[in-house]
């Protein structure tokens, strides 16, 4: 049965930014990456950060999934500010809290697929059989059951990247920030992916956050967030293109 996934309105918000920028250098060679951004993601939503090269967009992402900090500015996951936790804790937070999808599928090659969907679980201390059951459901959801054995030099890159889909999302995360999940699929694979993190969204009301220069990302995106200069200059939401369901 289908999970209703809340409006922007009433949803809470998973991930608060106010004030945040983010400085590189020092002195003539200081470079502003972000410049004062102030905005909400929201449970649920299906969000993607466009612009240019160097606008910014991997470095908000960066920061949202605390492998950086903000020069100034705050910002929180939920009701923890991540700015005031340390390395172990803020390790822990990101473990437990958010999930990761990158363009470079970021597989384990010596683990199979199995194994590599689990890791985090493992991380987690889930017990031996809820681990099983959690992979082997992911698994049917991203069309790889019977693939739980194979190691990644063994599947396309489309299915690679199903695999990191379902661990970003087998521990069940409040986040999942996909940084150009799709730039290394061709334009089938891509558009397969993005169905199926979509449906996932709908499905679970999972929360994406997507950095992207891929038409076909903002074309199924719920909201599209445009930064220029490190600045949002734009913030769309409605109804887009949904693409075709799987």
């Amino acid at each position: 049965m289908k999970t209703a996934v809340k409006t922007r309105k009433t949803a809470p918000a998973v991930i608060r930014l106010q004030g945040v920028s983010r400085f590189y250098g020092e002195g003539e060679t200081r470079v502003r990456a972000l410049n004062r951004v102030t905005l909400e993601i929201k449970k649920g939503e299906f969000t993607a950060v466009v612009g240019p090269s160097g606008s910014g967009k991997t470095t908000l992402l960066n920061l949202i999934g605390g492998l950086d900090q903000p020069s100034e500015g705050h910002l929180w996951l939920g009701e923890r500010e991540m700015g005031q936790m340390g390395g172990n804790e803020l390790s822990d937070f990101r473990r437990d809290h958010l999930g990761f999808i990158f363009q470079a599928y970021n597989l384990v090659p010596v683990l199979t697929v199995r194994e590599n969907i689990e890791y985090v679980l493992l991380l987690q201390g889930v017990g031996e059989e809820e681990r099983r059951e959690r992979v082997a459901r992911m698994l049917k959801e991203v069309g790889l059951s019977g693939r739980e054995d194979r190691f990644p030099n063994e599947l396309s890159g489309g299915q690679q990247q199903r695999v990191a889909v379902a661990r970003a999302m087998v521990s069940e995360p409040d986040l999942i920030l996909a940084d150009e999940p799709t730039a290394n699929l061709d334009s089938a694979s891509g558009a397969a992916l993005l169905d199926l993190m979509r449906h996932l969204n709908e499905e679970h009301g999972r929360t994406f956050l997507f950095s992207t220069h891929d038409r076909m990302v903002m074309e199924r995106a719920r909201r599209l967030i445009t930064i220029k200069d490190g600045r949002v200059v734009g913030d769309e939401t409605g109804k887009r293109n949904q693409g075709k369901a799987i």
